[in-house]
């Protein structure tokens, strides 16, 4: 069966996803996960891949990024994969591939998805019972976006900063985002996006992809399209 094509343009964030043979682990102590963040944090300044939002759970990973050109994201999950993947076999005495065959992406349509697919990520400690709050989870983007703490693999997307004109105010519309109710048909059609490899966003927004692309990307479900995400500033 062929590949599904991956959809990827220049100044389009892409919502990246990765995850263990069989749902095994890949991160088994902190120095794992200090290697695989600074492995990245390598990859996406070699090739111009601006991360936005990240979390690194037990046996996968999710990268909010947007690439400068076409080849950026897969660049650098190759160099990230040609690096950890011997590190763990190494470091456990195992052997071959611990990923689940190749990463997920999807595009994501900023106005109206990118600050959703942001607190999607950064909640999943949270959905997976590993800790209450979003911040006490070391290996997340969270404490950058929410409270400024320093994190040098994050730069921050424009509908991000639009959120406050300066830190106090964009802090505080940030954290607004995870008080608020989470919408369960937003989640649904975020996993359905990465499923399918099928672009996150409204019909202009397919519409806006396949006139760049010359081709067609499908729709990951039908139904309403999302509304966009209110918060308090």
């Amino acid at each position: 069966m062929p590949r599904k094509p991956r959809f990827v343009i220049p100044g389009v964030p892409m919502h990246i996803v990765q995850r263990g043979h069989s749902r095994e682990p890949v991160f088994f102590e902190d120095a794992d996960y200090s290697a695989y963040r600074n492995w990245l944090q390598e990859a996406a300044r070699r090739y111009h891949c601006d991360i936005h939002a990240y979390v690194f759970m037990t046996n996968h990973v999710h990268i909010l990024a947007t690439p400068s050109d076409s080849v950026g994201v897969s660049r650098m999950m190759q160099y990230v994969g040609r690096r950890y993947v011997p590190y763990i076999n190494q470091a456990y005495g195992t052997s071959g591939s611990i990923w689940e065959g190749r990463y997920k992406a999807s595009l994501v349509q900023e106005e109206r998805y990118l600050l959703s697919c942001m607190r999607y990520i950064e909640l999943n400690p949270v959905r997976a019972n590993m800790v209450r709050n979003p911040g006490d989870y070391r290996w997340s983007s969270y404490c950058h976006n929410a409270k400024g703490k320093d994190d040098d693999l994050v730069t921050p997307h424009a509908e991000y900063l639009s959120l406050g004109k300066g830190d106090k105010s964009r802090f505080s519309a940030y954290n607004a985002l995870f008080k608020a109710h989470v919408d369960a048909e937003i989640l649904t059609e975020i996993r359905a996006a990465l499923q399918t490899g099928t672009p996150l966003g409204n019909d202009s927004f397919r519409e806006r992809i396949e006139k760049k692309l010359g081709c067609k990307v499908g729709q990951a479900r039908r139904g309403r399209p999302a509304k966009p995400v209110e918060v308090v500033s």
